[in-house]
């Protein structure tokens, strides 16, 4: 039985057998909706969607629910029979604490009973997925965003940067913009994520989001209740916001500004090769014009530092941005549990949780 790769993120959870030419078997949501337990009668009445993120940020935040969501997805999802539970990898946020990690391989061993368990990190696992162990990833996730060199399969920890900040942030900005020239509307966060997906695009630069500021093609749009909205110029602000944070009220650079300050932390001898293949990820990487516009400021960086984006291959799988992680976990999959570098059940318990730590660099 192949391992299966698990790759949990805030909004998302992507999961399947250890193999790199094929997309995740399962992409699902990490929320989870609270049902009320069979046979108890309460007075309080039910509602009937609330909801609790297991994940937040990127990290594990409730580990019940994520125990119940890894239960489906393991024995209901992929056909894991009780009994004979194989091997897991997991991909690991940047900067995860070292208490969530062991938590995590503790959970899967002793409650799931697993044979075998890896972990590494999405910013390596990205990189595989181009064919390449050296480079620059930015992440832009639902929760936060993670800008990492790495050398040599190396996170280069001490040049990288997380920002929490992501996806569900331009989600809030789009609802807030939208309420401001849809008065009286009331816009689900749902319809509003939906409505970024569609409609959000990032401008050529900044002159030209300017531009859409003052004059831009209004376009309506029908709810799913019936509600006509309309949408123009919110559009351009929600990709312009990775570019100029002061739109969402911070006082940090640039997406493109703070790649080149986390590159030029390192030797210069690195730089070339961290240049030369950076990879941007994450669904909000596939926003329209983001490459385009990520690459323009990048060229037009007044530093020697100019990084150059790496497209992914054409005999890839397609929704290469949003799965990079989970492929790279395939590929890497293929290589430390054939040569048995993983974390065994012998290994967990002679030494316990922190083995994971000395495993899984």
């Amino acid at each position: 039985m192949e391992a299966v790769v698990i790759d949990a993120g805030s909004k998302l959870l992507k999961a399947g057998f250890a193999l790199p030419d094929q997309a995740p078997t399962m992409i699902i949501p990490t929320q989870m909706k609270h049902m009320p337990e069979d046979g108890i009668l309460s007075d309080i009445p039910v509602v009937d969607d609330v909801t609790i993120d297991p994940v937040v940020r990127g990290f594990i935040r409730d580990w019940d629910v994520m125990e119940d969501l890894l239960h489906h997805v393991l024995y209901t999802g992929l056909g894991w029979e009780i009994g004979n539970e194989g091997q897991v990898l997991f991909t690991d946020p940047l900067l995860t604490p070292k208490a969530l990690r062991e938590r995590l391989v503790q959970l899967m061993f002793e409650t799931f009973n697993i044979s075998g368990f890896y972990a590494s990190e999405q910013a390596v696992l990205s990189l595989y997925a181009l064919g390449r162990i050296s480079g620059c990833t930015v992440d832009i996730g639902h929760g936060k965003i993670d800008i990492a060199p790495v050398c040599e399969g190396a996170v280069q920890h001490i040049a990288s940067k997380r920002f929490e900040i992501g996806g569900i942030d331009l989600t809030n900005l789009l609802a807030k913009e939208l309420q401001k020239s849809n008065p009286g509307t009331n816009i689900s966060l749902s319809d509003v994520e939906r409505l970024k997906e569609l409609y959000a695009c990032c401008a050529e630069d900044q002159a030209a989001y300017e531009g859409t500021q003052k004059s831009c093609q209004r376009e309506k749009h029908t709810l799913p209740d019936g509600q006509v909205i309309t949408i123009e110029k919110e559009r351009y602000t929600v990709g312009e916001a990775l570019f100029q944070p002061s739109i969402l009220g911070l006082e940090e650079h640039g997406i493109v500004e703070q790649l080149v300050r986390c590159i030029s932390n390192l030797s210069s001898e690195n730089h070339r090769q961290l240049l030369e293949s950076t990879v941007v990820c994450g669904g909000t990487a596939s926003m329209i014009g983001f490459e385009e516009r990520f690459q323009k400021e990048a060229n037009l960086c007044s530093s020697a530092i100019r990084p150059t984006l790496v497209k992914a291959p054409e005999y890839m799988p397609e929704n290469m941005a949003k799965n990079s992680a989970w492929m790279g976990g395939a590929i890497l999959a293929k290589v430390v549990f054939p040569q048995n570098q993983h974390v065994t059940k012998a290994d967990y318990d002679e030494t316990g949780p922190s083995i994971v730590h000395r495993k899984c660099l």
